[in-house]
């Protein structure tokens, strides 16, 4: 049997993006509890991105490492890896996870939300992996993006995002052709994971649960356990994109 490609994440170094707060910062204590380095970037959240590297240095001494920045300034975007590099001296995974999220009816949408959607879900996951790339091919590294499930079905009143992801999943299948056979690729397509920071009405919250083939919603730590599967436990697969949504999509 061959080893794994991450066999163990102690020593490795980890990359994720969006990472201050919500989904971000489960994918983070995750990947540091199993002993991993984390770089943790952040665009505004600066002080819970604080709060948690000092969290995750108490427990292990330099361990974690801040990195901000603004995911649309693209030229900028080869600088997260390289700050990340410079301070751990590798890296073995990164983490696309940063996502805007946000309705764009059709008849209003405009160029600034085009850009910012395609910006965060697709444009700086491709970029971001071609600045990451040549460290991951050194270390047979991974790479998971963070896609959704309204890639392979659209979300009402939502085209520009729903399309954003939908070029992720096919970034991300294309990247596994581009990088292999050193580099994995894989995605994670959440289903009612965390609601939306701005609420939701709560009869329109059940309504998305009872489509749940589960009958319930998820947590965080369902993602935390999908990425670290890929991580740790997936050498021999990649080009994959796991649904992580307690079977909504089985019943469209």
């Amino acid at each position: 049997m061959t080893s794994p490609t991450l066999s163990a994440l102690t020593g490795r170094v980890a990359l994720v993006t969006g990472a201050a707060r919500r989904l971000g910062a489960a994918i983070v204590r995750g990947l540091h509890a199993e002993g991993a380095n984390v770089a943790i970037h952040f665009h505004h959240s600066a002080t819970d991105a604080q709060r948690l590297s000092d969290t995750l240095n108490a427990a292990r001494a330099g361990s974690a490492y801040l990195v901000q920045a603004d995911l649309l300034d693209t030229a900028r975007l080869p600088e997260i890896v390289s700050a990340a590099v410079g301070h751990f001296g590798r890296l073995d995974l990164l983490v696309n996870n940063a996502s805007s999220f946000y309705p764009t009816p059709l008849g209003v949408i405009d160029l600034k939300q085009w850009d910012d959607l395609i910006g965060t879900n697709l444009r700086a996951p491709l970029f971001l992996a071609q600045a990451a790339a040549p460290q991951l091919r050194s270390h047979r590294g991974l790479i998971v993006n963070m896609i959704d499930i309204h890639a392979q079905r659209p979300l009402p009143k939502h085209p520009v995002y729903s399309t954003a992801k939908a070029g992720l999943a096919m970034l991300t299948r294309s990247l596994a052709r581009e990088l292999g056979p050193e580099v994995r690729v894989n995605g994670i397509a959440p289903g009612p994971i965390l609601w939306p920071e701005g609420g939701l009405d709560p009869q329109l919250q059940q309504e998305i649960i009872d489509k749940t083939q589960l009958k319930r919603s998820g947590s965080p730590d369902d993602i935390v356990r999908a990425v670290l599967f890929f991580a740790k436990d997936a050498p021999y697969v990649t080009g994959q994109i796991l649904a992580v949504d307690g079977g909504r999509s089985v019943g469209w």
